[in-house]
This record gives structure tokens, C-alpha cells and sequence, in this order.
């Protein structure tokens, strides 16, 4: 386990069993072989290792007890017998009456109501997923971060850029002062400008997508405020981000590539924060979006289109 990782975890508290199985999904690629194997192991059946010793998930694993407990600590909890405890809930939980598993994977004969019904339950988990996987203190702290900004950069490419472009909308109509750059170059040209009342955001779901670090590693050493919206907690980017908001890294498929299924938990987030930075700053954020509505109004209207 990096060193990176424990402090990205230090001192939060353990997840609950519901969301434990959406903490393994997302740590699992950062993990060593060995530890993903214990990981796997919990998720797949929560009530079977529930009640293993350590002794006895390492050798059902082929890992070692060091390693099962460093894999606990990594999920978050102070040691395996917490573990043990998450697990037994979740199987308590399953037990209770939960709908039958879905398989997310996209054959290409699926007949169109099977894709639509994939799709829609790995869109749920993938939401599911990331809201429990959310730090709300992190997400706290970044919304006040924003609603006390002087200016606001956000910084994405590919499908991550189509989320940037999305967040800087909702944050202009609400009289914020901020752009969204696609453009590498121009990304760390405006990331000089920013100082210490600023904000900047970068968007990647890998975590180590070059044209999003550097702007915000420039951001961070001239004392902006730095966020990354990543799926990789112990990515290359969150060294340069004061705050971490962390999304779903859900498993992709041929038909489905990771540039989808991230988008999905992406906006959810940039929804979480564009709601939390309205209700801070509701008093100048409703008459914005209301002055925004109106200068719109005529484009929806029949008498205002063009004949």
C-alpha cells in the first residue's frame, strides 16, 4: 500500500456494509494481487468470509494474514475484525431481499430491451456506487471552496471535457466566474493567472491523464484551491489536489468503454457540487439562474423561433 493511499483514507471512518462492495470496485486497481484477491473474495461473498478467521480468509485467498489485514486497512476499517463485522451486515443486508444480480456485460446479439436493461442497472450501480464512496467532508470542503471563489478553471479531456464544459454551465448560470478548458496549452497558460482566492478542478477518470495534472499542478504551486474528480484515489493527479472527490470505476466492456461508464458517476458529482455551491450562495445564486432562465425564455417560445 502506497503512502499516498493511507493518507488519501487516514482518518475517515469505516464504510458501511453497503458500502464496502462499492469501496472494493473502486481500490481494487490500485491494489497488489494479492490484496485484490482478498478484496474480491469479501465482495463476492460477504457471508462466507464473514465468518473466517484471518487465518483462514489467507489461506482461502493463497495471501497471507499481513496481507488480509493491510487489505482491511486499505477498505477502510482499523483492523479485520471490524472487517468482519462489515461484512456480516452486508450478508445480513443480501439476505434480507435483494434483487437478483444483473451481468452488465453487452453481447453483440443482445436483443435491444437486454442492452437497455444493462445499461440501466450498471448506470444504477455505477451512481449507487459512487455515492457511497463519496467523502462528504472533502465534497464540503470543495463546495465552500467554489462558493468563495474568485475565479474557477476546470480542466478535462475526451468524455472527462464533456463533463468539465457541463460543470462550467451550471456554475455560469448561477453568476459564477469560470471557463472550462479542453485545450492543454491554454489549461496551463490560464493555470499561472490563478492565486490563492481561486479554484482549480480537473476531471480524469484514470487519474494520470497528463493534459489535467499539469494545469492543476501549476494551479497548486501558485496557490489556488485544487480539486480532482478522479476514479483512481491513488492516481498521479491527487498529489497536486487539496481535495479528492472520488467516482465509480466501473467495469468496462467492449461496447461499453471506460469513457461511458465514468461519465456517469462524474456528473453525478458535478451535480453534487453545483447544488451544494447553490444553496451556499442561494441569495445571489437565484436571481443569476432566474436572469439566465429569462434571457432563454424566448428561445422556447413558438412566437420567438425563426419562420
Amino acid at each position: 500500500m502506497t503512502n499516498e493511499v493511507k493518507e488519501i483514507f487516514a482518518g475517515e471512518a469505516p464504510p458501511a456494509p453497503a458500502a464496502l462492495a462499492a469501496k472494493v470496485r473502486t481500490l481494487a486497481p490500485s491494489m497488489t494481487r494479492s490484496m485484490q484477491r482478498v478484496a474480491e473474495a469479501v465482495a463476492a461473498d460477504p457471508a462466507g468470509c464473514a465468518a473466517l478467521t484471518v487465518t483462514g480468509l489467507a489461506e482461502l485467498t493463497g495471501t497471507s494474514e499481513a496481507t488480509v489485514v493491510r487489505t482491511a486497512r486499505l477498505l477502510g476499517y482499523p483492523g479485520y475484525r471490524d472487517l468482519r463485522l462489515a461484512l456480516a451486515g452486508l450478508a445480513a443486508q443480501q439476505q434480507s431481499g435483494r434483487a437478483p444480480a444483473v451481468t452488465a456485460d453487452i453481447a453483440v446479439d443482445d436483443p435491444i430491451a437486454d442492452v437497455v436493461a444493462k445499461l440501466a442497472y450498471d448506470e444504477q450501480q455505477t451512481l449507487a456506487d459512487t455515492a457511497a464512496g463519496l467523502d462528504m467532508t472533502q465534497l464540503s470542503a470543495a463546495v465552500t471552496a467554489l462558493a468563495t471563489a474568485r475565479r474557477i478553471d476546470i480542466y478535462g479531456q475526451g468524455a472527462s471535457g464533456l463533463v468539465a464544459q457541463d460543470l462550467a454551465q451550471k456554475l455560469l448560470r448561477i453568476g459564477l466566474m469560470v471557463h472550462a478548458h479542453s485545450d492543454p496549452h491554454l489549461a496551463v497558460t490560464n493555470a499561472v493567472q490563478l492565486r490563492a482566492k481561486d479554484v482549480a478542478i480537473s476531471i480524469t477518470h484514470s487519474g494520470s491523464t497528463g493534459d489535467v495534472i499539469e494545469p492543476l499542478r501549476v494551479a497548486f504551486e501558485h496557490g489556488a484551491t485544487t480539486v480532482a474528480i478522479t476514479g483512481r484515489p491513488d492516481g498521479p493527479v491527487t498529489q497536486y489536489a487539496d481535495h479528492i472527490l472520488t467516482t465509480s470505476t466501473a467495469r468496462e466492456s467492449e461496447l461499453r468503454p471506460a469513457a461511458m461508464s465514468s461519465r456517469t458517476s462524474q456528473l453525478l458529482v458535478v451535480d453534487c457540487l453545483f447544488v451544494g455551491v447553490a444553496q451556499r450562495t442561494y441569495e445571489t445564486a437565484a436571481p443569476a439562474l432566474s436572469a439566465s432562465y429569462e434571457a432563454l425564455a424566448h428561445r422556447h417560445s413558438p412566437r420567438g423561433r425563426s419562420r
